[in-house]
């Protein structure tokens, strides 16, 4: 076995095929990893409860990552941490969202997940939520850019994308990276035994801090530059490959 103690995997793009499941492949080899003594992780930018459902699937008991590090779990239904998004920044983000009318967008809150379809009730409630994310999407590259200068400008946010058409926006400080080095430090582990695995904006500045930061075959170009390697697709067991060939190697 090599001398990586954590595999932090993202979810969509990653783990999961286009059909959003979990393959034989995968979990046989996820479950290789932990027989071996390898804890492994999701680090997601889904809540908690979307994620639940595959961490119960695999039988994982281990921390989890959820909304881009928004929450650390010491396990399953353990919150270790939780990092809000202030309710007036979420209500500019949402008055941004309607001045620009086409973009679909969405809010993480500890309640619940809200949208363009179903917004909070009273519309104007903001302060009564305890807010995570905030995510607009688009595929006008014009519209994404206009937005994405305006959030930029206002110096509150880690701004990245789970795909190339949207932006997710987390408080400043706040990824997946950030929630790594905490989790390492529960662990007592350091970042150098860290495989970070994934496939969009989001999983970058993890896969730079890991001690091997992995690209998926089918990710956006800029996490493949920012990788060490890169592995197979989402679609062929890409997974399973690294925890094979890179964490339980020899």
């Amino acid at each position: 076995m090599g001398d990586y103690k954590l595999v932090a995997l993202d979810m969509d793009g990653t783990l999961l095929n286009e059909r959003s499941e979990i393959s034989a492949e995968n979990a046989e080899w996820i479950h290789k990893a932990l027989d071996a003594g390898v804890v492994v992780s999701f680090s997601t930018g889904r809540g908690f409860q979307s994620a639940l459902v595959y961490a119960e699937q695999l039988g994982l008991e281990t921390p989890m990552i959820t909304v881009n590090g928004g929450e650390l779990w010491a396990k399953p239904h353990v919150l270790h941490r939780r990092t809000l998004l202030d309710a007036q920044l979420v209500r500019r983000l949402h008055e941004l969202a309607l001045e620009h009318e086409e973009p679909w967008f969405w809010a993480y809150s500890t309640a619940g997940i809200y949208n363009k379809e179903k917004w909070i009730d009273p519309a104007e409630s903001y302060d009564a939520y305890h807010w995570l994310k905030f995510g607009y999407y688009t595929e006008n590259d014009v519209i994404r850019e206009r937005i994405y200068e305006e959030v930029s400008a206002w110096g509150a946010f880690e701004i990245t994308n789970s795909s190339p058409a949207n932006l997710e926006l987390n408080p400043v400080g706040v990824s997946k990276a950030s929630a790594l080095r905490e989790l390492c430090g529960l662990l007592g582990i350091s970042m150098s035994q860290v495989v970070a695995v994934g496939d969009s904006l989001n999983d970058i500045a993890a896969i730079r801090e890991a001690g091997l930061g992995v690209a998926m075959g089918n990710a956006q170009e800029a996490v493949k530059e920012a990788a060490d390697i890169v592995t197979l697709t989402n679609n062929e067991h890409g997974v399973a490959h690294v925890i094979r060939n890179y964490v339980l190697k020899g």
